[in-house]
């Protein structure tokens, strides 16, 4: 009698093992081999020649239209998965709108597949919510993609690496990069990175937020191997910050992790709500506050205080 787990065992069982094992990650016909063997080992199958099984298996599922590729001394890849999916109206509904904000922000590949794997019509239903990213390029451009994904290995490596970066004047330079994220604001696509040796003009102890610099990926013309050099930090450093929000704005209540509420005056002729944050970068946070108009003033420090003083008072003197 045929023991419980060769029963349960059959060629789909071997086929689905090989999708899961490559869904995964890119993997060397060696190491799906020994993978596969201790796959067999627990359905109490013999192993025989499994590189024989593999290669009849990877035939059998390129045909059935999924994209596998493989070459000489390269690993086996998965490219596209065409798995059947069912789903519900409202499965579907959400996909779309899934696939409805990602082309928005730019990334109309990306968007491109969650449609094929819902095996939904290119024509999107009539959503209840509207997007308005406008980036400044489609990141899912050859050039542009295959730097984000340099940069992504960049960020699982941990390890200083160098760009080729273009600023807005037209003029290039390399930057020594440790710590690093890839960050979405306001509709663009950033690496937000850590710059040791970058100068510090306000701040004098180091490290500090002015040392976090920003780099458009549109911009960067090239990203170089990584070193041998660990990243030293984990996390970037921050700003501490408190600004006060009155008038219509004094019931504000902090949305982000970073924000505290460390005083609030309910009284109905001084009504506020004093804030404390820890900023990232800086001038993000300048952005966001200049939108709150007359309802929002920086408390400390008193560096920013003055700068954001000066900047409203040329905004004034522009109307006049």
């Amino acid at each position: 009698m045929l023991s419980p787990n060769n029963r349960r065992y059959n060629q789909i069982a071997f086929a689905l093992e090989v999708l899961k094992l490559l869904a995964e990650k890119p993997r060397k016909r060696e190491e799906l081999a020994d993978l596969l063997a201790v796959f067999l080992d627990k359905y109490d199958k013999s192993p025989g020649d499994i590189p024989q099984k593999l290669t009849r298996t990877i035939r059998q599922l390129r045909d059935c239209g999924f994209e596998i590729e493989s070459a000489p001394h390269r690993p086996y890849s998965l490219v596209e998965s065409n798995f059947p999916v069912l789903l519900s109206s409202q499965q579907q509904q959400a996909l779309y709108m899934a696939a409805y904000f990602l082309a928005d922000m730019g990334f109309s590949e990306q968007a491109g597949q969650i449609i094929r794997i819902g095996n939904l019509s290119q024509t999107v239903p009539n959503l209840d919510v509207k997007a308005n990213f406008s980036p400044p390029v489609d990141y899912s451009e050859n050039e542009l993609s295959d730097t984000i994904q340099q940069l992504q290995k960049r960020l699982e490596q941990k390890h200083r690496f160098v760009i080729r970066y273009c600023d807005s004047r037209g003029d290039e330079q390399n930057w020594d990069l440790d710590y690093s994220e890839l960050r979405l604001h306001s509709g663009v696509l950033y690496l937000l990175a850590f710059v040791p040796d970058a100068p510090s003009f306000k701040i004098e102890k180091q490290p500090n937020a002015e040392q976090n610099r920003l780099f458009r990926i549109d911009r960067i013309k090239a990203v170089l191997p990584a070193s041998d050099t660990r990243w030293f930090w984990q996390d970037f450093p921050r700003l501490s910050i408190r600004y006060r929000m009155t008038g219509v704005l004094a019931n504000y209540q902090p949305r982000r992790d970073d924000e505290t509420v460390i005083e609030r005056n309910c009284e109905a002729q001084s009504r506020y709500v004093d804030i404390e944050t820890r900023e990232v970068y800086p001038f993000w946070f300048r952005q966001r506050l200049l939108k709150y108009g007359a309802n929002a003033q920086v408390l400390s420090p008193v560096w920013l205080r003055e700068q954001l003083r000066e900047e409203s008072h040329q905004m004034y003197l522009n109307y006049i």
